[in-house]
């Protein structure tokens, strides 16, 4: 039971698996990942091999989604990639003060760091102003996390003073060292489980979509199929968001460079 080897066969089966689920390529490179992330599941289900393991996965849907949950898991933390808010603050937003309600997706949420960073940004930019924010992931695990707004007090130091000190609730007694999303501000968001490599729901339109830092792990056909999907539900003028990692060369033509990372979709 403690000597668990993943096999080269056993891993072409996780790895076809989330590819076909997820639409995530994994190298060779993540082999010791898949291993690690899974062996301690194996154990709690008293199996052997990590081939018994996948077994089980293709009976019992709830397993199934608890190993994508450990797999597609990625990091994440407030305000990453700053710029990008900053553009939000003094660009974006300005030009689409006067829209009955602003919407924005956060397209790949994890945690929720990026879309509390977003809010947060949305609140201070607008004040009372109507606005939606939408957060969605593939994995439920990270969502509920997400939906909480708990966090660790070393998580915030990324968020700007005036904002950690106006929008997050510090942790008292035995909740010392949290940190709390103000109820207020989660109200004002919604938490959806979405597939991005799978037909999308009816989501309306959106002024802003953020899809930062999940494209790195899809093969080219992918990426174009995911971003095809989403640019129906991106309004024309609208911006659309990736890392400073990604690009959007080669994967669509309709999108146009406005600044590093950040595009937007004509005006039709």
């Amino acid at each position: 039971m403690n000597n668990l080897v993943l096999s080269d066969k056993e891993f072409q089966q996780f790895r076809g698996m989330i590819f076909e689920i997820a639409g995530i390529s994994m190298s060779d490179a993540k082999k010791p990942l898949v291993s690690g992330r899974l062996a301690k599941r194996i154990r709690q289900h008293g199996l052997s091999s990590y081939g018994d393991y996948f077994r089980l996965l293709m009976r019992e849907r709830a397993e199934l989604q608890m190993a994508v949950d450990l797999l597609t898991t990625n990091e994440t933390y407030f305000f990453r990639e700053p710029k990008h808010f900053g553009f939000l603050r003094e660009r974006i937003l300005p030009e689409l003060v006067n829209r009955s309600t602003l919407r924005i997706w956060s397209g790949a949420c994890s945690t929720g760091e990026e879309p509390y960073s977003i809010a947060m940004t949305l609140a201070e930019a607008l004040g009372n102003r109507p606005w939606e924010l939408l957060a969605s992931d593939l994995s439920t695990r990270v969502l509920e996390k997400a939906r909480a707004g708990l966090y660790r007090m070393v998580d915030a130091e990324d968020i700007p003073r005036p904002l950690l000190v106006k929008y997050c609730l510090k942790g008292v007694g035995e909740h010392a060292g949290t940190l709390l999303i103000d109820p207020a501000l989660r109200n004002r968001m919604s938490f959806q489980q979405i597939n991005l490599n799978a037909a999308l729901p009816d989501l309306g339109e959106f002024e802003v979509i953020f899809l930062r830092n999940v494209m790195i792990y899809f093969d080219l056909e992918t990426k174009r199929q995911v971003v095809r999907r989403m640019l129906p539900l991106l309004r024309p003028g609208g911006y659309f968001i990736v890392s400073h990692s990604e690009s959007l060369n080669g994967v669509c033509d309709e999108l146009k460079v406005v600044a590093p990372s950040i595009y937007r979709k004509p005006h039709a």
